[in-house]
């Protein structure tokens, strides 16, 4: 049963993770909106001869599925940012998965400390092409040879879904939940004109948040940790707070 005093839940991210989240929320008796402000596509860079690599890094889910839509199953290790990219690899097949838990510093830091002594440090990382090159950097300075491999890029959507529009322009509370910093920009970009001060964002991460602190009036909560369940606990705590 639905929640009826509690205000609709906008999901930005891209597919098909808006419809997993929006699934969650449904099993949470909220009432979720799918209004995908990125489009996701597989970019013209080619995949690196993989026997060339030691390990995979993965920041995302999406990275795991366009590599694997480009090459089929690979039967290499697995690094992965967190729970949900991890059990994506682990759906795919990858062996063994390797699962940090926080972000891309995170990720860094565990590779770096979890790598065994003498084996070669070359690894490739998939990602989109708009992917800041922290875990590159990172395991630059332990001594990593990282390959960056752009399979895939995050364009704007041409518009947020009608029922997004009209609980916006309702007036009405609406709860938005925030992914990425790229989905909020993008969010911000589709929702130009529309008075955006009833909104209260739940963001996975200060840094996803950032484009939004710049919309006045609006309330912004932070998830104490940057993955989905730490997201869903942020939001908990908002609709308890009303």
């Amino acid at each position: 049963m639905k929640m009826s005093s509690s205000p609709p839940i906008l999901v930005i991210r891209a597919e098909p993770g808006a419809s997993e989240t929006a699934g969650r929320l449904n099993e949470l008796g909220l009432t979720p909106i799918a209004s995908p402000a990125l489009g996701l596509s597989r970019t013209d860079a080619p995949v690196p001869d993989l026997s060339a690599f030691e390990g995979l890094i993965f920041t995302s889910a999406n990275g795991v599925r366009f590599l694997v839509e480009a090459c089929g199953p690979v039967s290499l290790p697995a690094w992965c940012v967190g729970p949900a990219t991890a059990s994506e690899a682990l759906r795919e097949g990858f062996s063994p998965v390797h699962q940090s838990s926080g972000d891309a510093h995170d990720l860094a830091h565990y590779i770096a400390h979890h790598w065994s002594e003498g084996r070669p440090r070359k690894l490739l990382h998939v990602a989109n092409s708009a992917a800041k090159g922290i875990v590159k950097e990172a395991l630059g300075a332990e001594g990593f040879e990282v390959t960056f491999a752009p399979l895939y890029e995050a364009t704007h959507a041409a518009a947020l879904s009608d029922p997004a529009k009209a609980v916006l322009a309702s007036g009405e509370p609406v709860i938005c939940l925030i992914h990425s910093a790229k989905g909020a920009e993008a969010f911000k970009a589709l929702a130009d004109g529309i008075d955006l001060s009833s909104v209260t964002f739940v963001a996975i991460s200060e840094q996803a948040a950032r484009p939004v602190r710049s919309v006045s009036g609006a309330a912004i909560s932070i998830a104490s940790h940057p993955d989905e369940p730490h997201l869903m606990d942020a939001l908990q705590g908002v609709l308890a707070a009303r």
